[in-house]
């Protein structure tokens, strides 16, 4: 029975939640998980309706179905993410309804990981460790040279705060030109020492092409076929916002015929991959199942930052990160 006293009840989606953020809510509240992990949306549903928030930890769609199982008694959800592409906003935009979510604090830990993918994939770590797996480790002269990091011009679609974060770690490699694309002139960029352009000479220009957007339908397969084929064959493609913004056919087809070099993936989709997905078969592609905001810190932080969207969005104060919807 969810308590019925004077303590407000929150839902945690997911009973795995760090138990940072856990401890957070009950200094405030009641916390309740659903029973199985992971959670089915028709548990998730059911207990919406007996809670006054809800910690949205996952992927699972956040909807108006969500909002009308809450009822009159939900005042306040509050996602464990950045990216809100799985979010109805417009929805919640709608109802005036209290939405939160976890920005800035995962952007270390994000770009952290697209430096790793960068390297790893122009250095062709995944094809030299096949290497050893197969007894074909042959050395030589030229033998699995990669493309260097010092002198490159590498090129960030999006610059936004995990965007600035990659720019600031590639000061210290020494790179000759930085790139972004945007719809408009960003102030840090100056400092950052980058330079906006189209996104067509972005593609044709850069070494290392980052991917930092968020999923909206005008990004959707911006990387596609046609888009591929403008990267030089010796480009390096990284992604670490969402799967979804490359045409994933288009990817391999442009892997295996070298039409770019190489690409690091933290996102793909679908989300998990098939094992025996045409992706992961390829020797150029360093693939990691969504890791980028993967650590102990992070991931507290998160949880914290959601854990206080709730209990403020319940009692009626500002968010501590609202979503600017």
């Amino acid at each position: 029975m969810v308590n019925s006293g004077q303590r407000p009840v929150v839902l945690v989606t997911n009973k795995e939640t760090p138990e940072k953020g856990i401890n957070k809510l009950k200094l405030k509240a009641d916390v309740i998980f659903p029973k199985s992990h992971p959670a089915t949306r028709e548990e998730v549903l059911e207990l919406a309706g007996q809670v006054d928030g809800i910690m949205w930890v996952g992927h699972m769609p956040l909807n108006g179905e969500v909002l009308d199982r809450g009822g009159s008694r939900l005042k306040a959800i509050s996602t464990m993410s950045a990216g809100m592409d799985y979010v109805d906003v417009e929805e919640f935009r709608k109802r005036k309804f209290p939405l939160g979510y976890t920005p800035i604090v995962l952007n270390d830990a994000v770009a952290d990981s697209a430096i790793g993918l960068m390297i790893a994939a122009g250095r062709r770590y995944h094809e030299g460790r096949l290497a050893i797996d197969q007894s074909q480790w042959t050395g030589g002269p030229q033998w699995l040279l990669g493309q260097d990091i010092k002198g490159s011009t590498v090129g960030i679609i999006g610059l936004g705060g995990i965007g600035q974060t990659i720019a600031k770690r590639l000061k210290g490699f020494d790179i000759g030109q930085l790139l972004y694309t945007g719809r408009r002139p960003k102030p840090e960029a100056e400092a950052l020492g980058a330079k906006l352009v189209p996104q067509d000479e972005l593609l044709q220009e850069s070494d290392y092409v980052f991917i930092t957007v968020p999923l909206t339908n005008e990004t959707r397969h911006m990387i596609n076929e046609s888009t591929l084929a403008k990267m030089k064959s010796t480009a390096v493609l990284v992604n670490v916002a969402r799967g979804d913004i490359v045409d994933q056919r288009a990817l391999v087809a442009a892997l295996k015929n070298g039409t770019i070099f190489a690409a690091g993936l933290d996102v793909v989709s679908p989300e998990p991959l098939p094992a025996d997905d045409e992706l992961l078969r390829l020797p150029n592609a360093v693939v990691i199942p969504h890791l980028g905001s993967a650590t102990v810190q992070t991931r507290n932080n998160m949880a914290e930052i959601a854990a206080l969207n709730v209990l403020a969005g319940i009692a009626g104060t500002p968010m501590f990160s609202p979503y600017p919807y």
